[in-house]
């Protein structure tokens, strides 16, 4: 194998292999280092692809047990057959890793296994499986290593009665009731999923509010929908302890304005408190990459850490902790290197709660906008008046646009409801190329479609939503 680069790339994530294929593309010699044994990171092994694959499945279980006879199809008998339903998403998920090698084969770039660990600015050590090492060089190395859990201290997560997201997407059976430490993006997509399939789903939350950063107004309303599924919440509480005994497992909490004392019994735990980057064994201080405070590898414009020639993209960086993200930063780095102008709009990054409905956002929340002292408007349309979600049963939510109040500019949009996961691209676009809500409002949209409730909140912007 050859042992010289022009680019090295630690990490086979969705950053590190993108990363990867574009420096391909653009001329350079390239490898990439993975120690999983297959490509794709968390997002594609243990992340957004199998829980995607179980949020659409038991949305399906669901509906046809639940809604389908309010709309004149009669289901009798329906099951879930738990260990189908799981074997579907592992061939999802091996489908897709293989496609990324089939990628690397095509744009020519080397694929490395095992664990990556820097020597110098320009030597990398790869372990494999056996131990062995071998020396690469590189003019240059990108380090795309993403993520791991966290957890709360004195809980020791064992992916069986108490587990992270990763244990959480392979459970054998269905816990008559789950407890889930934590209510954000993935704590609450993995709720979404056991409680569709039959578990009694509580969230604690230590804060006063779920989906921490998100528009508050979204995430009030979004707490309510969830809690007309089933889902319970217990918020500005503090988990102790968990324990195990006899019976299942015990999540000892204390409530944060009372102080009063409540012991939880449940079959699982999920402990969904975040992620920190995972930098562990990499050799960044002997070489002379910095971190910041909250272990963050620090870098410039360019994505340039401490050693100039030594890049870091995604979780490991400072930023929202999202694949698209990480995704961008890769094309960024390997476009800089073939000396083009490589780029990265940190303001019009948007973000996906895929529960149903779902929950998406690109750009400042109403928050956002007040600390910053910037003046706004907002418009707002609900889905109970767009004609395509009223006859699809889908009516819940809204769409929110702010826009600067002088210049008409959309700052942000937030949407809670039906298909708003693609439907944040629309908007996406716009605020890309600096949009008014004026510009939105004017852009025909076709009809039936749930896109036009996007049409009419850039014209409720002005006061003058048509349906509403």
């Amino acid at each position: 194998m050859e042992k010289n680069f022009d680019l090295l790339v630690i990490g086979g994530g969705p950053g590190g292999y993108v990363c990867a294929i574009r420096a391909a593309q653009l001329g350079l010699k390239t490898a990439c280092v993975e120690s999983r044994g297959t490509l794709g990171g968390t997002c594609l092994n243990v992340g957004c692809i199998p829980s995607k694959s179980l949020l659409n499945s038991s949305e399906l279980y669901h509906k046809a047990k639940k809604n389908f006879s309010d709309i004149g199809i009669e289901t009798t008998g329906v099951k879930l057959n738990l260990e189908k339903l799981m074997a579907n998403k592992n061939k999802s998920v091996q489908v897709l890793t293989k496609g990324v090698e089939y990628l690397f084969k095509k744009n020519k770039v080397t694929y490395i296994k095992g664990k990556g660990v820097l020597l110098s600015k320009n030597n990398v050590v790869v372990y494999d499986e056996e131990g062995k090492k071998i020396s690469y060089n590189s003019k240059n190395i990108v380090i795309a290593t993403g993520s791991t859990y966290t957890s709360i201290p004195g809980i020791n997560i064992d992916e069986k009665d108490i587990a992270s997201s990763t244990g959480a997407l392979s459970l054998k059976k269905v816990p008559s009731k789950l407890v889930i430490i934590g209510g954000g993006y993935i704590g609450l997509e993995m709720g979404s999923v056991w409680s569709r399939l039959g578990s009694e789903v509580t969230v604690i939350e230590f804060l006063d509010h779920i989906t921490p950063g998100m528009d508050r107004e979204i995430s009030k309303e979004f707490q309510k929908i969830l809690n007309k599924q089933g889902i319970k919440f217990k918020l500005e509480t503090k988990v102790v302890s968990v324990e195990k005994s006899k019976n299942g497992t015990q999540v000892n909490c204390i409530n944060n304005k009372t102080g009063s004392k409540e012991t939880l019994d449940c079959d699982k735990v999920l402990v969904s408190v975040g992620r920190k980057p995972y930098t562990e064994g990499l050799n960044l201080s002997k070489v002379g990459v910095k971190k910041d405070n909250k272990g963050r590898i620090e870098v410039n414009k360019k994505l340039q850490t401490s050693v100039s020639n030594i890049y870091a993209i995604g979780d490991v960086i400072k930023g929202p902790m999202l694949a698209h993200k990480a995704e961008e930063e890769g094309i960024a780095v390997a476009e800089i290197l073939a000396g083009q102008a490589g780029h990265v709009n940190y303001d019009v990054i948007p973000g996906v709660i895929y529960t149903s409905p779902e929950v998406a956002s690109v750009g400042n929340t109403e928050e956002q906008l007040k600390e910053k002292k910037i003046k706004y408007k907002i418009g707002k349309f609900p889905f109970l008046a767009n004609s395509r979600a009223k006859v699809n049963n889908e009516a819940e939510g809204f769409v929110k646009i702010l826009a600067e109040e002088n210049s008409d500019r959309v700052l942000g949009v937030h949407i809670i409801g039906p298909h708003s996961g693609d439907m944040i691209a629309e908007m996406a676009l716009a605020m890309e190329f600096g949009a008014s809500a004026e510009d939105i409002a004017r852009t025909c949209h076709a009809h039936p479609t749930h896109t036009e409730a996007i049409k009419e909140a850039a014209l409720a912007v002005d006061k003058r939503p048509i349906h509403f």
